[in-house]
């Protein structure tokens, strides 16, 4: 097994930390430059950008090699972080909401 239960939970905690303060910095540079913007979507990809630049900086940490089964973990990391970001049903239903809203514009 590439990554251990233990180390898993540990890099989701961690993970979520940063991408809540990510996410606040991010909305706070779009609202000082008066930009409109779906707060899902942004929360979206920071999420992604931090769930697998956390997950590559792990494996060249530790020397994995970027394989098939790698990227899957890699993969599922993304959506574990863009889930836990969005914090339940409700913020999932609003974002494909406002994905459906953009993608009609």
């Amino acid at each position: 097994m590439v990554i251990s239960f233990e180390t898993a939970l540990a890099m989701v905690t961690a993970f979520s930390i940063v991408t809540s303060v990510a996410t606040q910095f991010v909305k706070m540079v779009l609202d000082t430059m008066k930009v409109r913007y779906a707060s899902n979507i942004v929360v979206l990809v920071v999420a992604s950008i931090i769930g697998a630049g956390g997950v590559l900086l792990y494996y060249e940490n530790y020397q994995i090699p970027l394989n098939a089964l790698t990227s899957v973990y890699l993969a599922i990391m993304c959506i574990i972080n863009c889930m836990g970001a969005m914090l339940g049903y409700d913020k999932v239903k609003q974002m494909l909401e406002q994905l459906r809203s953009v993608r009609g514009k």
